[in-house]
């Protein structure tokens, strides 16, 4: 793509003219960062807690006080950097996603590399320190990388095109991460990490589309926007579906492996089924990115919402062994994922085009964006897994009354959830609210 040419419209305000459609090469070279993100990321959450149980025999009980407080300041802090990365990008976002790389990358390697005989008090600020370090620097990259998108297109099939590489690659990522630290250890993974991102952001630096330039002035000179995009209806209205939505899929995520071993006694197979799950994601971006071009993403978003609805909520009845049952639910199920991670993103740089903020302040949308979504994992938990414990269920049990309230939990629960959102979601698009 190459930059577009400022034109100066009727209120006087300089403005870009209309983005030319990215090409493939060019989405490929911007997307391709997506991968090593999510390989940090997924580590991060998974990993850390038995990792630093078995180097440095910390008590669970401190690994959850570090992880809770690290992964609340990480959420709050969105926005700040969100405001940061409008008043420094000028018109460019690839200066703050360099900046995130340094803490980014010490903070992870750092993260897995605690020196030997720390005391308990050493070992936990090592992790708090490391990990705060990694949180900053994915975060305020992460930030100004999904900004950077949503200056790339200006047609509603274009934003989804743009979305589905990045987050494309994030699954491949994902996949990685989740296959990799089992089959190699943990550091092969940061080895790995380290790769795909120095090939990635040389990618970005040399190939990758930029938006069209604006106004200097005009992102110079603004206001820091931390709450500026809540003052806008479009943004409550898709905020309020995207939590909503959000919740409902971080249910079972955060209950899939309680399920597989417990109800399904498949505890083996667990990888094999999130594999299946993320790869029928992947595969699916393209189906939705070419309904996209021709149906409003409202509507595709929609279907998308009722077919996991439809694929998922058969969990429900499955028992003891059944394995080819939930491999079909998990493929059909990722299916839908594509519409959950292709959709609201593309959803999101339209509504901050239609509000006037394109090219100013994106950074203000993402921040609050990722802040939500990182509150969903922590209300998911907080939903999930208080419900089962009042419902008599803990891990191990062969009980039927406790296994039927994970089955309601894990299924039911989560296809409530989903349906609220798509009522909202059904709602915004009939009153034009987006």
């Amino acid at each position: 793509m190459t930059a577009a040419t400022p034109v100066v419209g009727v209120s006087g305000r300089v403005a870009a003219t209309p983005v030319s459609q990215p090409t493939q090469r060019g989405l490929a070279a911007y997307g391709m960062l997506g991968a090593p993100l999510a390989m940090m990321a997924l580590p991060v959450y998974v990993l850390v807690p038995k990792f630093y149980f078995d180097a440095t025999g910390l008590a669970l009980s401190i690994i959850g006080a570090v992880l809770l407080f690290t992964r609340l300041a990480d959420a709050f802090i969105d926005p700040l950097l969100g405001a940061w990365v409008d008043r420094s990008k000028r018109h460019s976002f690839l200066r703050p996603v360099l900046v995130g790389m340094p803490p980014l990358v010490l903070g992870f390697v750092l993260l897995f590399l605690p020196p030997a005989g720390l005391s308990a008090v050493a070992a936990a600020a090592w992790l708090a320190v490391t990990l705060m370090a990694a949180y900053f620097g994915y975060s305020l990259a992460s930030i100004a990388y999904q900004a950077w998108g949503a200056g790339l297109a200006d047609t509603d099939g274009d934003r989804a095109h743009v979305t589905a590489w990045r987050e494309g690659a994030g699954l491949v990522g994902v996949i990685l991460a989740s296959v990799v630290p089992y089959a190699l250890g943990a550091p092969s993974l940061v080895a790995l990490f380290l790769a795909a991102l120095a090939i990635a952001l040389t990618v970005l630096v040399r190939h990758a589309p930029r938006p069209p330039v604006h106004n200097p002035a005009e992102s110079s000179g603004a206001p820091l926007s931390i709450a500026l995009p809540l003052a806008t209806s479009r943004f409550r209205w898709l905020l309020a579906v995207f939590v909503a939505n959000g919740i409902a899929a971080a249910i079972p995520a955060s209950l899939i492996l309680f399920f597989v071993a417990d109800r399904l006694q498949l505890e083996p197979s667990s990888g094999l089924f999130l594999a299946l799950y993320f790869i029928a994601g992947a595969a699916s971006m393209p189906l939705w990115v070419r309904v996209s071009r021709r149906i409003p993403l409202e509507a595709v978003w929609l279907i998308g919402m009722l077919a996991a609805v439809a694929a998922f909520v058969w969990a429900h009845a499955l028992g003891a062994g059944d394995f080819t049952g939930f491999a079909l639910i998990c493929a059909l199920s990722g299916v839908a994922l594509g519409a959950d991670l292709v959709l609201p993103p593309a959803l999101l740089a339209r509504v901050i085009d239609r509000n006037g903020h394109t090219g100013l302040h994106e950074g203000a949308y993402f921040g609050l964006w990722n802040l939500a979504n990182k509150l969903n994992l922590a209300l998911a938990a907080g939903i999930a897994l208080p419900t089962l414990g009042l419902l008599g269920y803990a891990p191990g049990t062969r009980a039927p009354e406790a296994l039927a309230a994970l089955a309601f939990a894990y299924a039911l629960l989560p296809c409530a959830l989903k349906l609220v959102a798509a009522a909202l979601l059904a709602t915004a698009w009939r009153t034009r609210r987006l």
